[in-house]
Parts: structure tokens; sequence; C-alpha cells
């Protein structure tokens, strides 16, 4: 008699290492589609690979088949379809219109993105659950895709794609800062809320159907502001409160 066991555990280890290779594959594909001045696509297929990123470390859990393989897998997958893939993006759209400055405002975003991962490594069970130390690199790949997508929508951005170059600038920094972002990982479910919540999901979700570009980049943008600007506001309180001691 043939025991299958050892082989359906093996399956179950690659079942999730396959969303993994996805995500990294529509990274190298959205590589292509930004050298080909196809940006709108480049964009798609970032956000894409953001689905697949979500769902690799869900059937992980779901399975019960998380495995120190597929974490480093994964975080090698993150730095090509959020890190090389959005830099690469930018750089074609927008950043090689500024010479050698744009190389290296895409090159750090890069970096830093590389370290804003290797750092959420070696947090893994040490940090909070309910926020992100720094703007996560797959929050930062969507906001690059929903400025580009933007930025080809819509002509009063052309002109000052400078403010695009800040804007890469500090979202590279935020990725290594330690801004507290909300994680949504714990969202309050106590029966009182779960009404409000999803009359909320569904206004977003047809503001969404309606205007998907304008509504996403707002959504993101502002989630990005937020985050920076109570950093900022907790700085000066704590400085202040220092200062009065």
């Amino acid at each position: 008699m043939i025991d299958n066991s050892g082989n359906k555990l093996q399956l179950i280890y690659i079942f999730p290492n396959l969303f993994t290779a996805a995500s990294a594959f529509l990274g190298v594909i959205s590589i292509i589609a930004s050298t080909s001045g196809q940006f709108e696509k480049a964009a798609v297929y970032i956000l894409l690979s953001l689905i697949f990123d979500g769902l690799d470390g869900r059937v992980a859990r779901l399975t019960n088949a998380t495995s120190k393989f597929g974490a480093e897998f994964d975080s090698l997958a993150d730095i090509v379809a959020f890190g090389v893939a959005p830099a690469m993006l930018f750089y074609f759209s927008v950043g090689h219109m500024y010479g050698k400055l744009g190389s290296l405002m895409c090159a750090m975003y890069v970096v830093f993105g590389a370290i804003r991962l290797a750092r959420f490594n070696v947090m893994i069970g040490v940090s909070e659950p309910s926020v992100f130390i720094g703007v996560p690199i797959p929050t930062a790949a969507v906001v690059v895709s929903m400025w580009i997508l933007f930025y080809k929508e819509h002509a009063l951005m052309h002109g000052v794609e400078w403010v695009m170059m800040i804007g890469l600038g500090v979202l590279s920094f935020l990725m290594v800062s330690n801004i507290r972002y909300p994680s949504f990982k714990k969202i309050d479910m106590h029966k009182g809320h779960i009404i409000k919540i999803l009359v909320y999901l569904v206004i977003i979700f047809s503001l969404l159907y309606l205007y998907p570009i304008e509504v996403g980049t707002l959504l993101i943008t502002a989630y990005l502001s937020y985050g920076l600007i109570r950093g900022i506001y907790n700085f000066i309180v704590a400085k202040f409160h220092k200062n009065l001691v």
C-alpha cells in the first residue's frame, strides 16, 4: 500500500509559493511594460501582483503551510514586484526627465524598500500587529502606481513632475522611518460596528467603481499623509512636553 501523505504535505507547502511566484512574475512583466512605454499596463501589473502577494500569506496560514523558505521567497519576490518594478515605472514615465537625479531617486526607493523588508523580517513577532512601523513596501508600490496612473490620466499634472520627484523621496524615507501606520489587520468587528464598516466599504467601492484612478489615488495618498502628519504631530507634542519638564 502506497502512502501519499508525504507527497500531499509537499504540495501543501508548494501551493502558497505559487502565488509568490506569480507576484514576482507580474513584477517582471511590469518592468518590461515600463521599458516599452506601456505605463498604464505596468501599473496594473503591480496592482495585480499585490493581490497575489496578499493571497500567498493567507493561503499559507489557512493550510498551515508557513515555512522559513516561504518567508524568504516572499521577501525576494517583494523586492522585484514592489521595489524594482515601481522604480522602473516611475523612472521611465517621470524620473528620466531629471537625468542622474531621477536615477538616484529611483535607486534610493529600491534600496530603502529592501531595508524596509529586512527590518520587517527581523521584527516579526516583536512589533505590534495593529500597526506598521514605516510604510510597507507593497503600500509604497501602490502609491507609485496610482500616482503614475493619475499623472497619465490628467494633463494638469504635466509640468509639475518635480512635485512627484519630491513625493518619491518622501515615500522612500517613510519606508525606513519609525512612523506608525495602521495595518487594519485587527478591525473591531463588534456587532455595533459591522453595519458601519459595511456601509463605509459599500460607499468606497462604489466611488472606486465610478472613479477608480481618482478615488484610489486620493485614498492611498490620504493614508500616506495620515501617518506623516500624525508622526509630525506626536514629535512636536513630545518635544513640547520635554521642554516643559
